[in-house]
């Protein structure tokens, strides 16, 4: 498959794929409850069916923020407030569809970050790289979640527009959005130290550029402020992510904990299919697809870490600082059964392994193995997805 002419819109092709294919998979099925260890509650009811089922798991968290509040904030205060806000106020004017409106929000995220990554990846890559970062981005297994009610799309945007309002000498307003960014996921801290970076390289005008991390750090403690004055912690968020709820609690040894916990959890699970065993290892009573997770985190944690080192060297340090920060961050706090649990998912907004990906892709036979693999993970996952199956 060559890359496309028209970025955008084979990004919108390949959403309106998606969406059919997993439509057709969930009819397939028939009953989600006869697929082994699928989700009893799948979805939030909203307006049908064909919408419906983008609101899975998070998804039903971001959806009754958007119409509650935080009426739960020991647990949903791990999510951040700036997407669940764009699909109230949406939500709102379409008559509280809250679950069309977190669909409508992510599909205009995302289309928007198509976009700015492209210019982004032209700018420093050239046209025929940026063209391949679309294309491996649309494929890329995870990017089911650009349509789902979840926050993927909108921080793939601002931690994209920062970098490129960077780049072009725009910090003040990168800042702005770098905050914005802070609004919408924790891991948008590894905005600061590469935008630090970038406006360290500055030389007119290196103090306006370095005030930008001070701008973004203002807009962002806009979150933990009105937790304080909500409900008397600032540091709530934090609290929540490390409840019974998430079991994110921060591991001694930091990344380093996780990748070994997450060694260790895939030897256990490869030990575990090999016997043929259901209850004895991490996943007990679930199916051994469960088990089969830690391995597939585990592979695309190993994907990631070579990536970065690829991003370092061939795309620049900022960019490599931002992906090796955004990759600290979850291996630090390991969920004790699935220590790499969602790694797979979060590697959607650190949008440089995907300028790497295009880098690697110059050779044919690289290209042709990428676009591939990624396209039959991609049908696995929609499967997945459809079967009430968990997802990264």
């Amino acid at each position: 498959m060559k890359a496309p002419a028209s970025p955008l819109a084979f990004y919108l092709a390949a959403r309106a794929v998606i969406w059919i294919a997993a439509a057709f998979a969930l009819l397939t099925f028939d009953s989600l409850t006869r697929v082994v260890g699928a989700d009893e509650q799948p979805w939030i009811a909203d307006v049908g069916w064909f919408v419906d089922m983008w609101s899975r798991w998070d998804g039903s968290w971001f959806v009754g923020i958007a119409r509650d509040g935080y009426v739960e904030p020991e647990d949903s205060a791990a999510f951040f407030p700036l997407y669940p806000m764009l699909v109230r106020g949406l939500g709102t004017l379409l008559g509280d569809h809250y679950v069309l409106a977190g669909v409508l929000v992510s599909l205009a995220a995302g289309a928007a970050a198509v976009v700015v990554l492209h210019r982004l990846a032209t700018q420093i890559l050239g046209a025929d790289v940026a063209d391949r970062t679309v294309l491996y981005l649309s494929l890329f297994p995870m990017s089911i979640f650009l349509l789902a009610v979840y926050s993927e799309a909108l921080y793939l945007l601002l931690a994209a527009a920062t970098f490129l309002l960077a780049l072009r000498g725009r910090f003040l307003a990168a800042g702005l959005v770098a905050g914005l960014a802070l609004l919408t996921r924790s891991s948008a801290v590894a905005l600061l130290p590469a935008l630090a970076l970038l406006a360290w390289q500055v030389r007119d005008g290196r103090g306006r550029a370095l005030a930008s991390v001070a701008v973004a750090g203002l807009v962002g403690a806009l979150w933990p402020l009105w937790l304080w004055i909500e409900h008397g912690d600032p540091l709530l968020s934090a609290r929540a992510q490390s409840s019974e709820q998430w079991n994110r609690d921060l591991s001694p040894a930091g990344p380093l904990g996780g990748i070994w916990q997450g060694l260790e959890a895939g030897w256990t699970s490869l030990r575990q299919l090999l016997e043929g065993g259901e209850s004895w290892s991490y996943a007990t009573d679930t199916s051994p697809v469960y088990v089969a997770f830690n391995l597939e985190q585990l592979a695309y944690a190993a994907l990631f870490i070579g990536l970065a080192v690829v991003v370092w060297r061939r795309v620049g340090p900022a960019f490599g600082i931002f992906v090796a920060v955004s990759l600290a961050l979850p291996l630090s706090a390991p969920p004790p059964e699935y220590p790499l649990l969602s790694l797979p998912r979060f590697g959607l907004g650190i949008f440089p392994i995907f300028l790497a990906l295009a880098v690697l892709g110059e050779r044919p036979r690289a290209h042709r193995t990428i676009v591939w693999v990624s396209a039959l993970l991609l049908g696995l996952t929609i499967a997945r997805w459809s079967a009430g199956l968990f997802v990264a």
